[in-house]
């Protein structure tokens, strides 16, 4: 470091020594360890309650074509019954979602679809991250039964 002269006495230059930055950057790594988990968990929470919230949009909009057409679409009809008239629902008055396209869930997957369903009169449920029944936090099922 280079020294000044001030009117005739020394001064240093200033600034962090290296164990000063080294326990700084220890104090940050330690914040992040204990704050990391509970952000990511938050995030995680976000995409099963996103998918919850398109699966009660998908219920109302199915609620309309029955109010329409007479009746759900079947499951072979799915979800795509909202978005284009299937040949024999007589009454319909789509497209009956705004976008004009399913949407998929937040892990990127179709949306399932049953109808009659298994726990309640129609069944529309997202098997959660890893695309397969059952699991717990984001790998856990997300359907308009729960």
């Amino acid at each position: 470091m280079k020294q000044h002269k001030r009117n005739g006495r020394q001064s240093r230059q200033t600034g962090f020594t290296l164990m000063e930055l080294l326990v700084v950057l220890a104090i940050l790594g330690l914040l992040m360890s204990l704050v990391g988990p509970a952000v990511l968990k938050q995030l995680g929470g976000a995409k099963s309650k996103t998918a919850g919230i398109q699966i009660k949009d998908l219920e109302q909009s199915l609620e309309m074509y029955k109010l329409d057409v007479g009746r759900f679409p079947t499951t072979e009809q799915g979800l795509e019954a909202l978005v284009r008239k299937p040949s024999n629902a007589a009454g319909w008055n789509g497209p009956y979602l705004k976008s004009k396209e399913v949407p998929l869930d937040p892990w990127n997957q179709e949306y399932h679809y049953k109808y009659p369903g298994e726990k309640g009169e129609l069944d529309i449920f997202t098997y959660g991250q890893n695309g397969v029944p059952g699991g717990d936090g984001e790998d856990a099922d997300v359907g308009n039964w729960r």
